[in-house]
């Protein structure tokens, strides 16, 4: 990605993260990206580009945090998940699910709808490989799926409870 295309992934992202899908203007989402309005089209031609660039880059930058520097141990590295879902609620996603908060928005998208599935997907399989869990992704996805949902009512309490429920996940891949 460019240095101008991240920049205005950036800037769109934290955008869409403050005031949703429906309300920045055109020109909010410019001042954002910090660029010409003809730069903003040149790279996102439609809203819709605009909210797919910013996911894309949101993805990246979970992906980042949840995965970078685990721990080499499995419980370790899934409890440093459980634990970097935690900060991503606190800092970034205080409002829930900006993916989820998309499709909502536009339920008729195919390709946020796959942008979704794809995230979701690849936080799992990263999760259940970084912690020697393969063949129990599904059980990985609801528990940090649940965090997230949950963290918003519980805070520090479901992080707890997430790491309850990650430690009956044997670390083999035979469900």
């Amino acid at each position: 990605m460019t240095d101008t295309k991240l920049k205005i992934a950036a800037g769109l992202e934290r955008a869409f993260a403050k005031g949703g899908f429906a309300e920045p203007s055109v020109d909010d989402l410019r001042e954002a990206a910090d660029v010409s309005l003809r730069t903003l089209y040149k790279y996102t031609p439609s809203r819709a580009d605009m909210v797919h660039l910013a996911l894309e880059h949101r993805h990246q930058r979970y992906i980042d945090l949840l995965f970078t520097d685990l721990p080499e141990a499995p419980d370790r590295a899934l409890s440093a998940i459980i634990d970097r879902v935690g900060v991503w609620m606190e800092t970034e996603a205080s409002h829930g699910c900006l993916f989820h908060a998309a499709v909502a928005a536009s339920p008729g998208d195919q390709v946020l709808r796959d942008l979704l599935s794809r995230h979701k997907v690849e936080v799992a399989t990263k999760a259940a490989i970084a912690t020697g869990r393969q063949g129990y992704e599904i059980e990985l996805n609801l528990i940090l799926e649940g965090l997230t949902q949950s963290f918003t009512l519980h805070g520090a309490k479901a992080i707890a409870a997430a790491k309850r429920l990650a430690g009956g996940i044997p670390t083999h891949s035979n469900p």
